[in-house]
């Protein structure tokens, strides 16, 4: 039977967690990367994850059932004229970017639209690069893919199955669809957040009495400000007229809420409110997404010694692994000052458990 064969360019947090859940779930198919960082290419060989490095425009690339293209926009772009030459009739040619308009602008282009399928599986962290990736990254995460007009059903049906397999959750859109909805629900989010930690910047004392309480809620909406500058700045130039469209709609809703506490309109503020807290408890909170569910417990510990230790050693009599553990310098929310974090929601549940059977007072956002 002959192997699959898939190739990467670009192995940094998505790419190098695709190629590990590939490996995880089919531990026969053959990866081949090229990355421009050499380093990393040599990490991803030693841990077993790419069977072959490649050197840039390798021929090697020619043997591929599927070429996942990982490397920013502009360099994907770049590469699409020499796989032209070399990708064969029934390979997948897929990328992994937020924004979709111009890679297919340009696969049309080049009449490549037959092999290619656009992809974003809808995961993602503030961290960036190889060493934060992981073979669960997309696991429950909704994977869009965008097919060319010319992809045919079979290569549709090939990948959807290829995403299924790793864990993702398949969903097929149009390329114009896709940029509205991301431009929404991932591109917005961050130019608020940076929006956000920008003002507290200009607003805040020279003795920085903001930032040092900052915490609980304003850290949870900004986290991902932390993201990476230059693929955040390229995004909005790829995809300026969703974005622009629903800054408009924000800003309006924003103006709408100037407007209602200058006037001190209580209905108003209450059915904002309620409207925007029973839409978001709508959600489904087993998907992961670009803002990642925290599985996070709160506890209300006095500050004394031995205190954690004793959490710790409960939780850990019980099998329970903690993934990071922290002191929160206030209580907002009347929230514990004892933040911890863990891998999965079935730890938070069992911890919250043993931790209420002994007394302690646990609060989960």
């Amino acid at each position: 039977m002959e192997t699959t064969t898939i190739g990467f360019i670009g192995l940094g947090l998505i790419g190098g967690s695709i190629a590990k859940a590939i490996k995880k779930f089919h531990p026969d198919y053959q990866i081949i990367a090229y990355n421009r960082t050499r380093e990393t290419l040599d990490d991803a060989v030693f841990e077993g994850i790419v069977d072959i490095a490649c050197e840039e425009m390798d021929s090697k690339f020619s043997l591929c059932d599927y070429i996942f293209l990982c490397a920013t926009v502009d360099y994907n772009i770049e590469c699409l004229k020499w796989l032209k030459t070399k990708i064969r009739p029934g390979c997948i040619l897929t990328d992994v970017g937020s924004v979709k308009g111009e890679i297919h602008k340009e696969i049309t282009k080049l009449s490549m639209a037959a092999n290619f399928i656009g992809g974003h599986p809808m995961a993602g962290s503030e961290k960036t690069g190889y060493a934060y990736s992981s073979d669960h990254l997309i696991e429950n995460a909704y994977y869009i893919l965008t097919p060319s007009e010319e992809a045919s059903l079979d290569k549709i049906s090939r990948y959807s199955e290829l995403v299924s397999s790793i864990g993702a959750l398949p969903m097929i859109l149009t390329a114009q669809e896709h940029d509205y909805i991301t431009a929404a629900i991932s591109h917005l989010p961050h130019v608020v957040a940076s929006s956000l930690v920008n003002l507290v910047q200009k607003l805040d004392s020279s003795d920085e009495h903001m930032k040092s309480i900052a915490a609980g809620g304003f850290k949870d909406i900004t986290r991902i400000a932390s993201s990476s500058p230059y693929m955040w700045q390229q995004i909005c130039l790829e995809n300026p007229d969703n974005i622009s469209k629903v800054l408009d709609e924000f800003i309006r809703l924003i103006v709408q809420a100037k407007y209602l506490i200058d006037q001190k309109d209580s209905n108003g503020l209450y059915q904002m409110f309620s409207s925007s807290r029973d839409y978001r408890n709508s959600f489904d909170n087993t998907s992961s997404g670009p803002i990642k569910k925290e599985f996070a417990l709160y506890c209300d510990i006095v500050d004394e010694t031995g205190a954690i230790a004793t959490i710790a050693t409960i939780l850990s009599m019980n099998g329970i692994s903690i993934k990071n553990i922290g002191i929160l310098h206030n209580r907002e929310f009347d929230e514990g000052v004892l933040k911890i974090d863990f891998y999965d929601e079935e730890a938070l549940k069992a911890a919250s458990e043993q931790l209420r059977k002994r007394n302690y007072i646990i609060y989960e956002r």
